[in-house]
């Protein structure tokens, strides 16, 4: 018997913290699709130009991905 209250006890505390936190996420303010955007050039992710900066901050990126061959 006092392995069934401990599984329902368990059970309960992981619904209230999953309740928890969706209610949490949801007002957090972030956007859908804000981590699949690209914020930096590193890691091949800016090879298009980066969003936000100058137009010759962009071109300076470009540029540093071209080889002297």
């Amino acid at each position: 018997m006092k392995s069934g209250i401990w599984f329902l006890l368990a059970v309960a505390m992981w619904g209230v913290g999953f309740a928890g936190g969706w209610a949490v996420s949801a007002k957090t303010g972030t956007e859908p699709g804000y981590f699949g955007a690209v914020e930096a050039a590193g890691y091949g992710g800016g090879s298009e130009g980066v969003e936000g900066i100058s137009e010759e901050m962009n071109e300076y990126y470009k540029n540093l991905l071209k080889t002297d061959e």
